[in-house]
């Protein structure tokens, strides 16, 4: 047995991921360690979705659900995405995904092939970057403005010869909201190159300035193009419920689909009926915790901005501050050397090179977590410095 696992070596795909990936994995937080890391919401999932969940397994609902997604689930989705579209979505137009991030592997999977060149924003979520390398892609990164917003011009310039262009908006890491002008922009440029779109808004419901959001979906020049992606995970506190979906043009649906379908199968059909409920009667909620996330936003904010060394771009949406510091620290000694000074945060280093000399933080913690947190972020970094 020993000389056989001395044989063996990971297939290329999983080399090309470690030679490459920037995720990082810290050690779990314990002790008297504050964690601004996180990137889940630290609220409990509504009762009368853990309520659903329970009523469809007392009724049978134990078995495999359709692969593309149960009919009422789908059905609820299709109307979601119609009532922000402006169009009707046909049958074979949505998928339901384990979480948003089954649902980006079975994106991205069924789109690239190697060698094609893939843009994504820098910086971004890592996954993106993690998926494209997996299918043998060429990841372009196209770094941010100061203010973390797009180069439309760089934009422009960037999408020359690609095959695909993955972004999420709101932002992770950035916490940054994209605006109707950059929006429309992309949807003429990505039509002008020819260019396939997977768009994440997984944070869609939780922006904080005072335009209105513009969703790929409410824009038609996206919708031969694009694969929408979504998650119940952020706006429902549903992140270990694992269910999320992609909406679009029925073929990239299939394509996806299979791809998703060969890897993980159907989705847990008690979770799919517990969906249901959230979307259609959960809005209450949704509500509830983005109010609480509104004011933990201005408490982090104050706090950083107190902060000698830092700077911080306002936060828009999500739930994340990306503040710079002017420390010359790479970010992940930076995140150690915290740790020492118990405050756990994530290094911009990990979404990209245009990261470097900024930290995450999230606010999906309590405000005595944030006060206390920010306060040893102050200590450290007037320690270090």
């Amino acid at each position: 047995m020993s000389s056989l696992i001395k044989r063996f070596v990971s297939a290329e795909a999983v080399l090309r991921i470690e030679r490459t990936s920037l995720r990082v994995q810290q050690p779990a937080s314990n002790g008297d360690m504050i964690s601004l890391a996180m990137g889940e919401p630290d609220f409990a999932t509504p009762p009368r979705i853990v309520q659903a969940a329970a009523d469809a397994l007392k009724n049978g609902f134990t078995h495999y659900a359709p692969l593309l997604g149960d009919k009422q689930l789908c059905q609820a989705l299709a109307e979601e995405v119609a009532a922000q579209s402006g169009y009707p979505v046909k049958q074979g137009e949505i998928v339901v995904t384990h979480g948003g991030t089954a649902g980006l592997a079975a994106a991205i999977l069924s789109m690239v092939n190697p060698g094609d060149r893939v843009v994504i924003p820098d910086p971004t979520y890592s996954l993106y970057a993690d998926l494209v390398n997996m299918a043998g892609g060429i990841c372009v990164a196209m770094p941010c403005k100061e203010d973390l917003h797009w180069d439309l011009d760089r934009l422009a310039s960037s999408l020359e010869g690609a095959k695909l262009f993955v972004f999420c908006n709101p932002g992770n890491p950035t916490g940054i909201v994209h605006t109707r002008h950059e929006i429309e922009t992309l949807a003429r440029l990505v039509n002008q190159h020819d260019v396939l779109v997977i768009a994440d808004e997984a944070y869609s419901d939780l922006v904080f300035n005072d335009k209105p959001f513009t969703s790929v979906l409410q824009v038609p020049a996206f919708r031969s193009r694009t694969l929408y992606c979504q998650t119940f995970s952020k706006s429902y506190a549903m992140t270990g419920w694992r269910v999320g979906y992609l909406a679009g043009p029925a073929e990239m649906i299939a394509a996806a689909a299979r791809v998703h379908n060969t890897v993980n199968g159907s989705v847990n059909t008690a979770v799919q009926r517990a969906a249901v409920v959230a979307l259609k009667e959960c809005h209450d909620d949704v509500k509830r915790m983005y109010d609480v996330y509104r004011e933990r936003r201005v408490l982090m904010m104050d706090g950083l901005l107190s902060i000698p060394g830092l700077q911080l771009n306002q936060p828009e949406g999500a739930f994340y501050c990306f503040p710079s510091y002017s420390l010359p620290i790479p970010a992940i000694d930076m995140v150690a050397l915290l740790r020492e000074h118990g405050i756990a945060v994530r290094p911009g280093s990990e979404f990209g090179a245009a990261g470097e000399g900024h930290l995450r933080l999230s606010y999906a913690a309590g405000n005595e977590a944030i006060i206390e947190g920010v306060k040893r972020l102050k200590h450290g970094l007037a320690s270090l410095g």
